[in-house]
């Protein structure tokens, strides 16, 4: 599979307003995980992952702390997962993963940055079958039989496994991000995950040229703009 995914922000948090965006995008993960699975990151794992990651992109304390409160409250905002996908500038294709609380207005507002650069926005399934939902976990290791022993006694369908320069990445279904990620903390001790998340990860990679670049650029611009969107997978080679 290769080196074939994406890490979550690429260039984001370079200015003070991507930064409030990227803070704003984990407080609102962060509420609706913690709503949905507990507030307690020991009983709640998709939780916990996210505080780590969250940490580790240096979102303020104070910013988790109030959407973990938010959640303890009971009230608030009622969000739901949206997906979106289609066709982008020069034959690419995206996925956009969204969270929010008036579907219309977020597909009103995806569809149009679809419109504005000359794409397609798509049917469900549309071009998510030319990506894989995967689990993906990075970390740095130094035996790779014992990773893979661990994932095995566990019963996970590991889709693929690398060991470069002393760091492991596991592919797996992402149905079995749970049972992977407790299987790589019993079977192989405390762990730093560099990457810990899933993705869709594109079959083939495209790459756009001529007016189609500056089209992709707006294309994501217009998306990262939108508050509800969460996240954007798409199968463009950036250089």
């Amino acid at each position: 599979m290769g080196r074939a995914y994406q890490n979550r922000k690429e260039s984001m948090a370079k200015t003070s307003d991507m930064k409030a965006k990227v803070y704003s995008r984990y407080g609102r993960e962060i509420y609706v995980s913690a709503k949905s699975g507990g507030t307690d990151p020991a009983g709640n794992l998709t939780l916990r992952s996210l505080i780590e990651r969250a940490k580790k992109d240096q979102v303020p304390s104070h910013v988790i702390d109030k959407a973990l409160e938010k959640a303890k409250g009971g009230a608030g905002e009622d969000y739901a997962a949206a997906r979106y996908e289609g066709y982008g500038p020069g034959g690419s294709m995206a996925i956009i993963e969204c969270l929010t609380d008036n579907p219309n207005r977020t597909f009103g507002d995806v569809r149009q940055a679809f419109t504005k650069t000359k794409s397609k926005i798509g049917t469900p399934g549309s071009v998510s079958h030319m990506f894989d939902h995967s689990a993906i976990f990075v970390f740095a290791y130094d035996n790779e039989e014992t990773v893979l022993e661990a994932l095995m006694e566990a019963d996970v369908d590991v889709t693929d496994i690398e060991n470069e320069d002393g760091k492991i990445t596991v592919f797996a279904p992402n149905t079995d991000y749970f049972k992977a990620k407790t299987a790589l903390l019993d079977g192989c001790g405390e762990l730093d995950f560099e990457v810990d998340e899933i993705q869709f990860i594109p079959h083939a990679f495209t790459t756009v040229t001529g007016d189609d670049v500056a089209l992709f650029e707006k294309f994501m611009a217009m998306l990262n703009d939108l508050d509800d969107v969460q996240q954007v997978y798409h199968n463009v080679e950036l250089a």
